[in-house]
């Protein structure tokens, strides 16, 4: 059986790309550059495999992994100050393992 996306992100061995569909239903590939925890939430940064409308070759997106009606689903972050302190943890994390 396949995995959904969120069994993805929090398998730490599972690199396959992430598949997730807007509300069009396009499927639009994704590679999963982080999962940040973050003031008691968990925060999952993912990186358009192919060109996205709206979203520039070298940027990323920050996905919240929020309860809905008891099953646990994406959504994305709007908030700029959110998304700017999961960039801040993500930048904090590559520094102390010596990356950056």
């Amino acid at each position: 059986m396949a995995k959904t996306p969120i069994e993805q992100i929090l398998d730490p061995n599972d690199t396959d790309p992430i598949v997730l569909y807007t509300e069009e239903d396009e499927a639009v590939t994704f590679e999963q550059v982080a999962l940040i925890p973050l003031d008691g939430e968990m925060y999952v940064i993912l990186k358009p495999i192919e060109m996205m409308e709206g979203v520039e070759d070298d940027e990323a997106l920050v996905f919240a992994i929020i309860e809905d009606d008891g099953e646990d689903v994406l959504e994305i972050v709007e908030d700029d100050d959110i998304v700017d302190a999961v960039f801040e943890e993500y930048t904090a994390m590559l520094a102390e393992e010596g990356i950056i």
